[in-house]
């Protein structure tokens, strides 16, 4: 393809910019520009106006005609080119370095003159291929007749047979000019019935049979059956036929055979010529496009039986054979899969060129991410306005609040637009139950007080919206997902782009744009005159508008840009989640089993003494321990817990490590086996030792939060075991997070710091080791139901320490269940003063 060669006025600054609207205004400002320096140095010099004025017209000029001349060539370029073609020559091409509108014209240009030429050059193979297919036939037909009128043959069997077949012949091809003609105008019939692959391939195989050729033909099972249109199936196979008898040496077997693979049915055509070879097997079902092994034949054949397996939604291919050609035909047994006369597909005249790239061909590096991380290709510009809502929203509402009603719809929204970006493909159960645990997860913000429990919640909401994007299955997969949330603030900006420029061009957004200014501006307009006119419209207008000073505005809008790009960032992973699960960790399977097989066994040996330990220790009671440790039973299961948590998340990595290293046997099984069943003992000996220490010593968040992960460590060595005995892990490591976010959801709903402080309380008259009242006041307001009931004296030892802090109530944003009802009761009876717990002797009730 030739290419327009470089000028000296080829200088184009301005290609890159994309709007010929914004090149024409560069244009003028630069000539503006241009002429009155010129003017200013002029006149500074002392140069007369009288010659200032023609110099510096003369140099704006210049300068556009230098920036113009750029900017119109691929107009001229087109007009010359389209001298050439009006005389036959689609050699010509256009520079198309220009991105604006006349570059996108020029590049259309190029692929239109792409498609002429390619049009011209089959016209003529289609007409220097008829001409010599046509003349064949003619030219013997023609002989044959002059023999039999001049007296040099006799009209015999022999005579009429070879006149017969030539005419046959010229029957084919105009047969097939003629079902080409069908189907370019789109009238090719089309009626679906079920067909009896038996009968078809033995009518076929009987109207094809050519002397010197033998045919076998096999159907398995023989009362194989497949939906579709008879004629077209048997103009298919005819079509095959002929090519592998055209092809075939004489005394050759050409073999059909249909069998059943799967949901479709195969129907193969064998010959014994020369094959196919590996560079024209996609070749050959183009158009009048022969082997290059044999060269007979209009090359219509074969684009016509691709054309028939693609309108019964099949495929047909050049499979591998050891001698000759294998032709291989696959069609749907389904009813519902082939395409429809009003839907079927329709051959073009021609087969369009590719299109022409707009800019080089992307490095390695950029097809091996596009691999990874495709893009989310066409724009989304109402998901670009709903970031744009959300960071409004959150730099509205977030700053000066506490977690409650409004930071709930905050991240609802946020939620919402990452899941609603993330349903172009079709949703399952599994989806809507992680729309509402995401949804209860966020509603913890709205119920309770502590935030400790609801910034795990929203965390956990979070993090589970970023695993049903990504559909991660492994650790590795769900570390890439969250990880992949910050590099789209990369990955994205060219989407970021396509979605900021809609097909429609800037004015789609201005009636947008000019709709919110006027509305805004007549809400804020009508507003504050009503505000001054009733005082109880102005109230509830300072109900639902936020407090904002002059002094916030910075803050808050470095805040709704952060939230906006995070929602962005996330919303754009939900469009195009990369493949996070094909990174996996280069482990190769161990040929030599001692290599797992022995770590394995004496981690599984370690397990056994330490669970006949734990026995002795429990069966030999207080005195044994006294003897043997000198620690008291509390100070003993205290020591152990944390090592405990340890050692069953290092024996999860043990069991991960195993299942990639051993192939899976009963040997690999077994241990396997072994080892989690030990460690659910360990999770079981672990939370019991949580439980009496907690018993001793007290109850805090930090113990109770570590209790809930253990025993969820527990339920993922229940999943593995599971796992192991089902031999599907796919389902392992969502579900886990999934169990993970229901245990927090779950302990939320518990109300842990209410939890907290009622244990607390019970065992205050039990307890070896005092009642920490000063940590109980540190609770937050969830904990003032069970603070309220107690006597005034240790009322005042807890409330009166200074730890306790109940929040102002604030506007309807700030609303919380839990912060409302510690309000509620704290009016009814206040926290106690310094003075007052001072006066409660507090050290005497802590003895």
């Amino acid at each position: 393809m030739s290419q327009e060669p470089r000028t000296p006025y080829g200088l184009r600054p301005l290609d890159p910019v994309r709007s010929i609207k914004t090149k024409l205004g560069a244009l003028v400002a630069v000539t503006v520009a241009v002429a009155t320096l010129l003017a200013v140095l002029a006149t500074r010099a002392g140069w007369s106006p009288w010659l200032v004025v023609p110099v510096a017209v003369l140099v704006g000029l210049g300068v556009t005609q230098l920036l113009a001349r750029g900017m119109t060539k691929p107009l001229r370029d087109m007009t010359i080119a389209a001298g050439h073609m009006a005389q036959g020559d689609y050699t010509q091409r256009v520079r198309t370095d220009s991105r604006d509108e006349v570059g996108e014209l020029a590049r259309a240009f190029n692929r239109m003159v792409a498609t002429l030429e390619l049009v011209d050059r089959q016209r003529r193979d289609l007409v220097a291929n008829v001409s010599h297919e046509l003349r064949t036939p003619i030219t013997a037909l023609q002989a044959v007749l002059e023999n039999l009128v001049d007296g040099v043959t006799t009209p015999d069997a022999a005579t009429l047979a070879a006149a017969h077949a030539q005419t046959e012949r010229l029957s084919r091809l105009v047969s097939d000019l003629l079902d080409l003609s069908r189907v370019d105008a789109g009238i090719a019939p089309f009626r679906v019935a079920d067909v009896v692959v038996a009968e078809l391939l033995e009518d076929a195989v009987n109207q094809a049979r050519t002397d010197g050729l033998r045919y076998a033909v096999r159907v398995d099972p023989a009362d194989l059956t497949v939906p579709g249109d008879p004629e077209r199936l048997h103009q298919l196979l005819a079509n095959l036929l002929d090519n592998a008898a055209r092809h075939s040496p004489a005394g050759g077997e050409i073999r059909v055979a249909a069998t059943v693979s799967g949901d479709d049915v195969v129907l193969t055509v064998a010959d014994q010529g020369p094959g196919i070879a590996p560079a024209d097997r996609e070749a050959v079902f183009e158009r009048f496009t022969t082997s290059s092994a044999q060269h007979s034949g209009t090359g219509l054949g074969l684009a016509i039986a691709r054309w028939v397996a693609q309108l019964h939604g099949g495929a047909i291919g050049v499979a591998d054979s050891a001698t000759g050609a294998l032709l291989r035909v696959t069609l749907p047994r389904d009813h519902d899969r082939p395409v429809r006369h009003q839907e079927a597909p329709t051959m073009s005249t021609l087969t369009p060129p590719a299109p022409m790239p707009a800019s080089p061909p992307p490095p390695p590096g950029a097809l091996e991410l596009r691999r990874f991380w495709p893009d989310a290709g066409a724009g989304r510009p109402g998901i670009v306005a709903a970031c744009a809502v959300a960071g409004t929203l959150a730099a509205l509402i977030i700053p000066d609040r506490n977690l409650g009603l409004g930071v709930a719809i905050v991240f609802a929204t946020i939620a919402g637009v990452v899941l609603f970006a993330g349903s172009w493909r079709p949703w399952t159960w599994l989806d809507w139950a992680d729309v509402a645990l995401v949804t209860l997860l966020v509603a913890m913000l709205v119920v309770r007080d502590a935030a400790w429990i609801t910034m795990l919640c929203l965390l956990a909401a979070l993090a589970l919206v970023v695993v049903n994007v990504t559909k991660a299955r492994t650790v590795i997969g769900m570390l890439l997902g969250a990880a992949s949330v910050p590099f789209a603030a990369l990955r994205g900006l060219p989407w970021l782009g396509r979605s900021l420029r809609p097909a429609q061009g800037a004015r789609a957004w201005l009636p947008v744009v000019r709709t919110v200014l006027v509305t805004l501006v007549l809400l804020v307009v009508f507003g504050a005159l009503f505000a001054s006119a009733d005082a109880v419209f102005a109230t509830w207008v300072d109900a639902i508008t936020p407090n904002i000073s002059i002094g916030d505005v910075p803050a808050r809008i470095v805040l709704g840009v952060f939230i906006a790009a995070g929602t962005l960032a996330a919303a754009y992973v939900a469009l195009a989640p990369p493949a996070v699960d094909s990174v996996r960790i280069p482990l190769k399977a161990s040929r030599r089993r001692f290599e797992w097989l022995a770590p394995l066994v004496a981690v599984d040996g370690v397990f056994a003494v330490f669970l006949v330990a734990q026995a002795t220790a429990l069966f030999g009671g207080h005195a044994y321990l006294r003897e043997t440790t000198g620690l008291t039973y509390a100070d003993y299961v205290h020591q152990g817990f944390g090592q405990l948590t340890v050692a069953t998340i290092l024996t999860l990595t043990v069991i991960a490590w195993v299942a990639h290293k051993a192939p899976a046997d009963l040997v690999r099984n077994l241990a396997l086996g072994a080892l989690a069943v030990m460690t659910l003992v360990v999770v079981v000996s672990a939370l019991y030792r949580m439980s009496v220490y907690e018993e001793a010593y007290g109850f805090t968040r930090l113990r109770l939060l570590v209790s809930v992960f253990e025993g969820w460590l527990g339920v993922v060595v229940l999943l593995v075991l599971v796992a192991g005995a089902l031999g599907r892990a796919g389902w392992l490591v969502p579900t886990a997070v999934r169990l993970g976010a229901v245990g927090l959801l779950g302990l939320a709903v518990l109300n842990p710091d209410l939890w907290i402080a009622e244990h607390n309380l019970a065992r205050q008259d039990t307890a070896t080791v005092p009642v920490d009242y000063a940590y109980l006041g540190g609770l937050s307001a969830d904990a003032y139901p069970a603070l309220w009931k107690l006597p005034q004296p240790e009322f005042a030892c807890v409330t009166g320490t200074g730890e306790l802090t109940l929040p102002d109530r604030g506007d309807w944003l700030d609303w919380n269940h839990g912060r409302s009802t510690g309000l509620d009761l704290a009016a009814q009876r206040p926290p106690a003063t310094t003075a007052q717990a001072s006066a409660a002797g507090c050290d005497t009730l802590q003895r």
